[in-house]
């Protein structure tokens, strides 16, 4: 129990709030958003029925060079991230082997709020942690995606499907759902760790001040939603 209050008793009572909202906010929405587009189409949601559509066209087509192509060009994207975010870990872990110069620097940021080295570290220790979920996120969607890949080579030709007879267009039901909900999985996790970036920013808040570390979290919390449920692009693809 004492261990508990030594560490309790290294930040004020409105960090430990700042920190409180900040991962309440993200798990609230991540599953206020899973939640809501049950009800109200998001743009995970609308995609991955896209997606599935996809898989089903794809069983259709004699050459699957396209798909292929499209499942490649969808994977750079999290391998593009995951190396950026390498970068930054290592960014971070230098800083925090120099934490007394960079505190001096910050010192330095008009408005930004005096602190000892050691809370200086554990703002730091956030952000690190926030970026090595995102790595583990942009990652595992790379290997999603190649699961995707593996899933459209293996599938039967067109013509297969039609020599299938009556089964053909539950088979090709069956794939597509199969399919598409791996290549949906792989987008959500990609989203997943896009998400741990824009939380990121209100993040650096924190560097400044506990409110401004709220106010930023509740900011990007609004920016995600109407971005993912009330986007112009939503519209048009529900259109």
């Amino acid at each position: 129990m004492e261990p508990l209050l030594n560490v309790m008793t290294l930040l004020p009572w409105i960090d430990w709030a700042a920190i409180v909202v900040f991962f309440g906010g993200w798990a609230g929405y991540a599953w206020f958003a899973r939640h809501r587009a049950a009800t109200r189409p998001s743009i995970l949601a609308t995609t991955n029925r896209i997606r599935r559509d996809w898989m089903l066209q794809t069983t259709w087509r004699d050459a699957r060079v396209i798909d292929g192509v499209v499942i490649q060009n969808l994977s750079t994207s999290p391998s593009f991230f995951a190396s950026t975010t390498i970068l930054i870990i290592g960014g971070l872990l230098a800083t925090l082997g120099t934490s007394d110069k960079a505190t001096e620097l910050v010192k330095e940021i008009p408005f930004a709020m005096r602190t000892s080295a050691l809370v200086f570290d554990l703002k730091l220790l956030l952000m690190l942690v926030v970026f090595v979920y995102a790595f583990f996120r942009f990652t595992w969607s790379m290997r999603q995606y190649t699961f995707g890949a593996l899933l459209i080579a293996s599938a039967p030709e067109a013509e297969q499907f039609e020599a299938m007879g009556a089964e053909a267009e539950a088979r090709r039901q069956a794939f597509a759902d199969k399919a598409g909900r791996v290549v949906g999985l792989a987008a959500e996790t990609f989203n997943d760790g896009l998400r741990a970036y824009y939380f990121s920013f209100s993040a650096i808040g924190w560097f400044f001040s506990p409110v401004v570390f709220m106010v930023s979290t509740l900011g990007v919390i609004y920016i995600l939603y109407q971005r993912e449920f009330r986007s112009e692009v939503l519209e048009i693809l529900n259109a």
